[in-house]
């Protein structure tokens, strides 16, 4: 059950003016006509944005908690929503789609370029001739210098949320301490979950060098949720590749 909270309160603190623009850029890239499965899916904002908007959309996490809240979130929809417990690393047993995005940085959760390409071959095998990739990933920017030290406190009357963050064990790699106190008032205490994310990244060229390698044919990179040119300062890459 604290695993649920701890979703539950996560997706709450969440930004969610993010899925907004998350949904602009799928909006700008995808007909209502193709079908989209959307990996790491979470607790299913995008999936529910998407469609009330009448895509035909499918969502993949690995969290069981995750799921359960985006089940949650997601059955009264008029549009169903099929959600898919499994991992990014193996879609053998899904269907193609012509789009599968990845957002909110999910990616540089993988430990190391041989799953990234592992990840990157499963995307290309399940997408419908001349279909669509498009995922985010922070730069090497946000890893080495926007979030080492970086700290965030919230509370409120129930609940209360520390983040901070530190230099990982690799180049571009970053640490995140989350811990959640929820306030539980049949024992008058709180209770506490923590864990440890960990972030890892890679150079421009080393991402597109990857994503030739696996068959990709057309790859397009920007910034501000496909708005802008990528500059130096740049936090957050946008893909869009295209199979085929």
């Amino acid at each position: 059950m604290i695993y649920q909270k701890f979703a539950k309160f996560y997706d709450e603190l969440f930004d969610e003016t993010m899925y907004d623009k998350w949904l602009s850029y799928v909006k700008d890239n995808v007909t209502k006509d193709e079908s989209i499965m959307d990996m790491a899916c979470g607790t299913g904002r995008l999936l529910s944005f998407l469609s009330d908007e009448g895509y035909q959309v499918s969502g993949m996490d690995l969290s069981d908690d995750m799921l359960t809240l985006a089940d949650e979130r997601l059955r009264d929809k008029e549009n169903k929503v099929e959600l898919i417990q499994g991992d990014m690393t193996d879609l053998s047993d899904l269907p193609n789609f012509n789009v599968i995005t990845c957002f909110d940085d999910s990616l540089c959760y993988l430990p190391d370029l041989e799953t990234l390409q592992t990840t990157f071959e499963n995307v290309l095998n399940h997408l419908s001739d001349n279909g669509t990739f498009l995922f985010d990933v922070i730069t090497p920017y946000q890893t080495d210098v926007v979030y080492p030290g970086y700290m965030y406190n919230y509370h409120d009357d129930e609940n209360a949320f520390q983040w901070q963050s530190y230099i990982g064990e690799f180049d571009h790699s970053v640490e995140h301490d989350l811990v959640f106190f929820t306030y539980n008032e049949d024992i008058d205490a709180y209770d506490q979950f923590s864990e440890t994310h960990f972030e890892r990244t890679y150079e421009l060229q080393t991402y597109l060098d990857l994503l030739k390698k696996v068959g990709f044919s057309s790859i397009e990179v920007s910034a501000n949720f496909g708005h802008d040119e990528i500059s130096e300062d740049t936090t957050r890459w946008f893909f869009k590749c295209k199979k085929g």
